[in-house]
C-alpha cells in the first residue's frame, strides 16, 4: 500500500504493542505499522506488552502480504548485557527482513556492520534527537535511511533539512509527548534507577509541582505535563513540508481507541489526496476530540507553543494509561550514605586497568562565567569547560573574554562547550567563530566539547582535540569506539544513568578514555519550554524565600524538595538536581578502573563556593588516599550530597563482552 501526493509518498504509521493488537491495526487504513520485540525497546514497562521473536517473524510477514511495511523498535540505550542480546535479535532480524529498525543508540552501526547483516535498515528513533543538517548528514554517512525529526523541530525547519539533504523525513503527528528534549531527560534515573532511555520512565515530568521565584509562590499545579499531539487539522501542512511518514504515539493503547484514531487519520489523508481543494480539515476532528485522553496541541509545528503546550485533564488520576494506574508521585532524591558507597567502591575496585598507575588524574571543571573560570584555575583546576549554555544572568562568552582567559591559563587548557542543541542558527555562529580563530591560533583554546554528531560532522577538519559531551548519552564501549574512532573525539564522558554494575562493565570493556561528573547537581531535564513565563500570566498565591539558590532562579516545588530551573541565553530551560552528586569518596576507585578524568559541574555556584570545591577535589586526585578525610571536611552548598543514578544497580561478575 503507497499514497502521493504530487508524486510524494505519504505514509501513515500506526503503533502496535501486542500481536493481537497488531493483527487489528494491519488492516486498519495505515501504510505501516511499529512495534517492539521482546526487548531493548522503549516501551518495557508493562507486563504483557511487545512481541515475541515468533509474533515478529510472523508480524512482518502479516505485513509484507498485505503490501505494507513493518519496523521494530530497538531504540534503547544499550548496556554491555544489552550488546550481546542485540547479536542474537539483529541476527533474526536479519532473517526476518523487517522494513526497518528505529534505534537510538549508535552502537547499533557498528553491531549490524561487524556481523555483515544486509537486511536492516536503520531509521534514527526521535531519540537521537535529530535537529540540525550536520547530524542528517553524518546519519546519512552512516547508513540511516530515514530521521524521525526531534520534537521540538517545526515543520518550517524540517522542510528546510529535507530538501537540503533529501533525507526522508518521520514527524509525530498525534499521542504523547514529552517536555523535554529526546534523549535528555535524565530524572527518572537519578530518583528510581529507571532510565527514561531505556523504556523504563516513571514520569517525574507529570507531577504536580508550585513554581517559586522571587519569593513568590504560583499555583502551576502540572507545569511539566505536556497536551497530545494533533495534527489532524494540518495534514497539507505535513505533506507540503516534505513529511513522509506521519507517525501516530501509542504502543500502549487499546485496539479500539487506535482503531478510531488511525482509521480516522487514513481517511483524511485519503480524502485531502482526492480532493486537495475541497478538503474540509475539520471533517471527523469531533471524533478525535470526544474520545481524547488529554487536551490537544500541535506541539512546535508551528513555533514555540509557550504554556499552551501544558496539560491538565486528567493529570494525577492516570486516566491517560491503560492500566489507569499513576506511574510514581514525588520523590526525594536519595541521600548518600556510607554503606552505598562502600558498596561503589568495593565494585569498582574490582576493575583493575593498567593505565591507571601510570597516568596523572585530571579535574575539568564546567562553567558559567569568567570569574567561576578564573577561580577554578587559580584553585588548580586542569581543563576548564566554557559552557555554550550560559545561565542568564551572565552572558556568553565574548571573544575578549576567551582570549584573556586562555592568555592567563598557564598550564590549564581552556576548552570551548556548545548548546546541547544546536540549531542552524547556532551552527553558523560556532563555524564563523571557530574558523575564523584558525588565522588566531584559535584564540588559544584548547579543545572543543561537542554535544552533537552534527557539530562533530562540521567540526571535523578543525586542528583542535574534541571531547564527546555528557549528554551523549555513552552507555557501552561500542559507541564509546565509534564516537572515538568515527568522529575522533578523544575521550567521551560516561552517561549520568548508568548505575552501578553498568559503569562498571562499561569500564571494564572500553578502551577509549571515559570521563566521569564526580561533583555538582547536574541538570537531569533540557526543555524547550520556558517555565519562567508561568511567573508572568500566574498570580502569586504566597510568599516564600527559595531554600537553596538565589530567589531569581525559578524552582518547581513538591513535598519532597526543590529543583532549580536555569534559563539559558536561547531561552531553554535546564532544572538540576535538588542535591548535589557527590563522588569524592570513591576517586581512588574511579581512578584504578581507568578513569582519567573527573569533572566538576560548576556553573551554578559562586566564584568562591567553586574555588573551594576544585581545591578539595584537587588534593583528592593528588594524594587519593586522603578522599575520606576530605570528605568528612565537606559541606554540601544545597540539598545534600547523593550518588545520583550510583545509588542503583547491583554488582554483577564482569565478562569481557566481544563482539
Amino acid at each position: 500500500m503507497a499514497r502521493y501526493f504530487n508524486g510524494k509518498e505519504v505514509e501513515l504509521l500506526a503503533p502496535a504493542g501486542t500481536f493481537e493488537i497488531f493483527k487489528s491495526v494491519i488492516d486498519m487504513n495505515c501504510d505501516a505499522v511499529y512495534f517492539g520485540g521482546p526487548s531493548l525497546n522503549m516501551r518495557m514497562m508493562r507486563k504483557g506488552y511487545n512481541l515475541s521473536y515468533e509474533e515478529v517473524r510472523e508480524a512482518i510477514k502479516m505485513a509484507h502480504d498485505r503490501g505494507k511495511r513493518a519496523y521494530v523498535t530497538v531504540n534503547n540505550l544499550l548496556n554491555e548485557e544489552d550488546l550481546e542480546e542485540a547479536k542474537r535479535y539483529f541476527n533474526f532480524l536479519n532473517e526476518a527482513c523487517p522494513d526497518a529498525i528505529i534505534a537510538q543508540d549508535l552502537a547499533v552501526f557498528p553491531l549490524i556492520q561487524n556481523l555483515n547483516l544486509t537486511n536492516i535498515p536503520v531509521h534514527s528513533s526521535v531519540m537521537m534527537n535529530v535537529h540540525n543538517l550536520e547530524m542528517i548528514e553524518a546519519l546519512k554517512e552512516m547508513g540511516v535511511t530515514r530521521v524521525v525529526a526531534s520534537r521540538e523541530m517545526d515543520l518550517h525547519t524540517a522542510e528546510l533539512l529535507q530538501s537540503k539533504t533529501g533525507m526522508e523525513f518521520e514527524y509525530f503527528v498525534h499521542g504523547d509527548m514529552c517536555t523535554v528534549h529526546g534523549a535528555n531527560c535524565l530524572i527518572s534515573s537519578m530518583l528510581f534507577g529507571n532510565s527514561a532511555n531505556r523504556g523504563r520512565c516513571m514520569k517525574p515530568c507529570r507531577w504536580d509541582y508550585r513554581v517559586k521565584k522571587d519569593g513568590h509562590i504560583y499555583p502551576t499545579e502540572y507545569p511539566l505535563a505536556a497536551k497530545d499531539m494533533y495534527m489532524y487539522e494540518h495534514i497539507p501542512e505535513l505533506i507540503k513540508s516534505g513529511i513522509t511518514s506521519f507517525k501516530i504515539e501509542g504502543r500502549m493503547r487499546d485496539e479500539e481507541f487506535l482503531r478510531t484514531l488511525v482509521n480516522t487519520y487514513g481517511h483524511a489523508i485519503d480524502r485531502y489526496i482526492e480532493d486537495p481543494i475541497g478538503f474540509n480539515r475539520k471533517e471527523d476532528a469531533d471524533t478525535l476530540y470526544e474520545n481524547r485522553k488529554r487536551d490537544f496541541s500541535t506541539g512546535y509545528a508551528f513555533g514555540k507553543p509557550g504554556l499552551d503546550y501544558i496539560n491538565r485533564r486528567y493529570e494525577g488520576t492516570g486516566k491517560f494509561y491503560s492500566t489507569g494506574k499513576v506511574f510514581s508521585t514525588p520523590t526525594a532524591e536519595r541521600e548518600l550514605k556510607p554503606e552505598r558507597v562502600k558498596q561503589v567502591r568495593d565494585t569498582l575496585g574490582s576493575v583493575k586497568r593498567e593505565v591507571a598507575s601510570t597516568t596523572t588524574p585530571q579535574l575539568s571543571v564546567h562553567v558559567n562565567n569568567v570569574d567561576q573560570a578564573r577561580a577554578a584555575m587559580t584553585a588548580g583546576a586542569d581543563i576548564i569547560y566554557l559552557t555554550g549554555d550560559v545561565f542568564q544572568p551572565d552572558r556568553p562568552f565574548t571573544r575578549q573574554e576567551i582570549e584573556a582567559l586562555t592568555a592567563e591559563k598557564g598550564t590549564t587548557k581552556v576548552v570551548l562547550g556548545m548548546p546541547r542543541m544546536m540549531t542552524e542558527l547556532h551552527m553558523e555562529q560556532y563555524n564563523q567563530f571557530i574558523r575564523a580563530g584558525a588565522n588566531h591560533a584559535f584564540y588559544g583554546l584548547d579543545g572543543l566539547l561537542v554535544t552533537n554528531i552534527g557539530a562533530m560532522h562540521k567540526f571535523r577538519d578543525i586542528p583542535l582535540p574534541m571531547i564527546a559531551d555528557f549528554n551523549l548519552n555513552v552507555f557501552n564501549h561500542m559507541s564509546a569506539s565509534l564516537y572515538h574512532e568515527r568522529f575522533n573525539m578523544e575521550r567521551v564522558h560516561a552517561s549520568l544513568e548508568l548505575p552501578l554494575n553498568d559503569l562498571t562493565k562499561l569500564l571494564d570493556n572500553t578502551h577509549v578514555p571515559v570521563e566521569v561528573i564526580v561533583h555538582g547537581s547536574p541538570i537531569v531535564m533540557y526543555l524547550e519550554l520556558d517555565l519562567y513565563e508561568n511567573t508572568q500570566v500566574i498570580e502569586s498565591i504566597g510568599e516564600e524565600d527559595n531554600k537553596y539558590v538565589d530567589n531569581q532562579y525559578l524552582v518547581l516545588m513538591t513535598d519532597k524538595g526543590e529543583n532549580p530551573v536555569y534559563r539559558d541565553w536561547s531561552g531553554r530551560n535546564h532544572l538540576a538536581l535538588s542535591k548535589e552528586l557527590c563522588y569524592l569518596p570513591m576517586l581512588k576507585e574511579l581512578h584504578e578502573a581507568g578513569v582519567n578524568h573527573f569533572r566538576i559541574e560548576g556553573k551554578t555556584y559562586t566564584p568562591e563556593q567553586l574555588g573551594n570545591i576544585v581545591k578539595v577535589y584537587k588534593q583528592a586526585l593528588q594524594h587519593l588516599d586522603q578522599c575520606d578525610k576530605l570528605f568528612e571536611q565537606m559541606d554540601p552548598i544545597y540539598a545534600g550530597y547523593t550518588l545520583g543514578s550510583l545509588q542503583f544497580g547491583q554488582a554483577l561478575k564482569l565478562d569481557l563482552v566481544e563482539v
